[in-house]
């Protein structure tokens, strides 16, 4: 049996179009792309399929239509939200339980923080400093000591040079500690994450990219050790794609 690949929809090549046009004319975030008449005269076609190409860019976070006489299309700097959302919405549909996205962080994260030793700046140290500061100033504020403990996490993956880690680490931040679905962080569970996360500090500082893997790695299995151990029903639960929005 053959198969045929479909033709994309205009809007979408248009989309395409843009984007590429964006990048070649250096257009950077916050600033105007061309008015729609530009547009419809540019790309011969019709309002309609203007409109639809520029909302598929505006669902991926690309751009922002501003209102007003003195508005349109704005290129933005888009963040890992429309990511995360699309990978929750397919794990969902695949009825994949939490347990999926742990095992991805056991996977990627040593390798990340390995990166992160010989490539992470001055200022992204002192970054991460600060988040274990912020920590140790907070074990009795989960909320407050888990966005820190996210921050922390983001950082490494962003020093590793890589955007693709970067942004596959940002997209799931707001889920990878499972609190959304029912995880728990007494204060001595915070006591031993703000300790592991100095010692992983120390290993990125020293630029000891072996033993920066390491300690990560003893890090997140520690994490998974205590999920399974204490939470084993919401390591199987999938995490629905409302909740991750």
């Amino acid at each position: 049996m053959t198969t045929t690949s479909r033709a994309p929809k205009a809007a979408m090549v248009v989309a395409q179009q843009i984007v590429r046009d964006t990048l070649r004319d250096g257009i950077g975030s916050g600033e105007l792309l061309d008015p729609e008449r530009v547009m419809l005269e540019k790309y011969q076609i019709g309002r309609g399929t203007l409109r639809e190409a520029l909302r598929i860019l505006e669902v991926q976070g690309v751009i922002a239509l501003k209102p007003g006489p003195r508005g349109g299309p704005i290129l933005l700097d888009p963040d890992a939200s429309h990511l995360a959302s699309t990978v929750i919405l397919l794990m969902q549909l695949k009825n994949a339980p939490f347990a999926a996205i742990a095992e991805a962080r056991v996977a990627l994260e040593p390798m990340i923080s390995r990166l992160a030793a010989d490539r992470m700046s001055d200022d992204a140290l002192s970054d991460l400093r600060g988040t274990i500061v912020t920590m140790r100033d907070s074990l009795d504020d989960q909320h407050v000591f888990l966005e820190a403990n996210k921050r922390f996490h983001d950082v490494i993956a962003w020093s590793s040079g890589n955007p693709l880690f970067g942004y596959l680490v940002d997209s799931l931040l707001g889920i990878m500690d499972g609190t959304i679905i029912g995880i728990d962080y007494p204060a001595p569970r915070r006591a031993a994450i703000l300790e592991a996360h100095q010692s992983i500090e120390e290993a990125l500082a020293a630029r000891d990219a072996d033993l920066s893997r390491d300690r990560m790695a003893q890090h997140i299995n520690e994490y998974m050790r205590y999920a399974r151990r204490k939470f084993p029903d919401v390591m199987d639960s999938v995490i629905p794609w409302d909740r991750a929005l």
